[in-house]
């Protein structure tokens, strides 16, 4: 409870401040629910809009939506303990707890270890994506310096945390064959994706693979299999597309489909027209959408491990096995269950909001589960309707991006501090399946 009171805290801060004049484009304020949605998008790291980012926000709501990223990125938790071991040099018990159960930490006694080293990979990260991009932006485009360097950092934060959000009305798109802002952009992504646990561990035991845990293992191997086939499958699909890759040239084709790739599983960039692409792409990219990245980081979705768990699960009762075995390792029985029940409640919560969309609105179900996904997944991508959803709809949305930010942490973490030995157990017997 601590963790969604954390963000939720932030989530209300960020709203008044975006809701001030100084925030906003033109005379007034913004509209409360504007500013809601677009708190909830940025401290979520989503990347949904209902306003144009560029046009809509002066700097200084850019920067109130860059801080929010970045807290959100880091966890709000994890941030508020930052402080504390800054300022006091320590932490009570219940801030180690807490940043434990966020960060995934090991032990209670490496929390202020962990803290500084998800903030070293953090900073080090988009520093190194800045200095690129604004070099970039500066030598290529001809930007301003100061522009060139804004621009820089405010991608790179975006990139680095997933959360999507771009100065540029039509995201990306105008780099699409651009490898020196997509390649960083997409590194970051993926940097970020992977989950801080796994970065941990990489940096320790990089030259020891055989070392490494059957987590890092299912998120390396996972991730770099979405990757190719992630890519294998825009390119088919979008290859005669006038409308996205067929009018590129041939390098810039698979570009754009590698980072369509990349950004489909957590962050909601875009470098071709979601809204033109064909609906087995669309199809395509829930999919991705709902696996999302690594866990303990600032990916969203269900997560790689959970759906490389369901995998082994189906690939041992298939062959007939006793046992589910990852990697030469057991996996334990109680981790089948936590991934099932994950699973099945993402499943009946994205259901049940499409159905509730399909009621409000007049839009197609491929764009409403679309929609859905993106923001259950924290993902960000759109077809374009999210402006035009009604207010209803359009706090359904604040809602998805809330618990999908939170709720598969919080459910599994509760799942698991839940497991007990039962002292008793019932007859066996067997219905029929199929």
């Amino acid at each position: 409870m601590a963790i969604v009171a954390g963000f939720f805290t932030a989530l209300v801060i960020g709203t008044l401040l975006l809701m001030l004049p100084i925030s906003k484009r033109g005379p007034g304020g913004a509209d409360g629910l504007d500013a809601l949605f677009t708190a909830t998008s940025s401290v979520c790291v989503t990347g949904l809009i209902t306003v144009d980012t560029p046009t809509y926000w002066t700097g200084f709501g850019q920067v109130v939506i860059l801080a929010l990223i970045q807290i959100g990125g880091f966890g709000v938790m994890a941030f508020s303990a930052l402080l504390g071991v800054l300022l006091a040099g320590r932490l009570g018990l219940r801030a180690k707890i807490q940043v434990a159960q966020e960060t995934k930490s090991a032990g209670l006694g490496h929390v202020g270890r962990v803290l500084v080293g998800v903030l070293k990979i953090g900073l080090l990260t988009e520093a190194v994506v800045a200095v690129l991009l604004a070099l970039r932006f500066f030598l290529g485009y001809g930007y301003a310096p100061a522009r060139a360097v804004w621009e820089g950092i405010f991608h790179a934060v975006s990139a680095f945390n997933n959360a999507g959000f771009a100065l540029y009305t039509d995201s990306l798109s105008g780099f699409v064959g651009d490898p020196w802002i997509c390649l960083p952009i997409a590194a970051a992504v993926i940097t970020g994706g992977l989950g801080f646990p796994v970065l941990f561990e990489l940096r320790r035991q990089y030259r020891r693979p055989a070392r490494w845990s059957m987590h890092t293992k299912l998120v390396l191997s996972g991730s770099a299999l979405l990757l190719v086939v992630g890519t294998a499958f825009f390119t088919v699909v979008e290859w005669t597309n006038q409308a996205t890759l067929a009018g590129l040239p041939t390098g810039q084709r698979f570009l754009a489909a590698f980072f369509q790739s990349v950004v489909s599983r957590t962050a909601g960039f875009n470098s071709i027209d979601i809204s033109q692409m064909h609906p087995v792409s669309w199809m395509g990219t829930d999919i991705l959408m709902f696996i999302g990245g690594g866990p303990a980081g600032t990916a969203g979705g269900l997560k790689i491990t959970t759906f490389a768990v369901l995998f082994f699960i189906l690939w041992t009762e298939i062959r007939g096995g006793a046992a589910v075995n990852i990697f030469g390792k057991r996996l334990s029985r109680s981790v089948h269950r936590q991934a099932i029940t994950v699973v099945l409640l993402a499943l009946a919560l994205i259901v049940i909001s499409t159905m509730v969309l399909m009621f409000l609105s007049d839009f197609g179900q491929e764009r409403l589960l679309f929609e859905v996904i993106s923001a259950f997944g924290t993902v960000g991508l759109s077809t374009g309707i999210t402006a035009a959803l009604p207010p209803a709809g359009q706090l359904i949305l604040v809602a998805l991006m809330f618990i999908g930010r939170l709720g598969p942490v919080t459910l599994a973490s509760a799942l698991a501090l839940r497991s007990r030995a039962p002292h008793y157990e019932y007859p066996k017997e067997r219905p029929l399946i199929g």
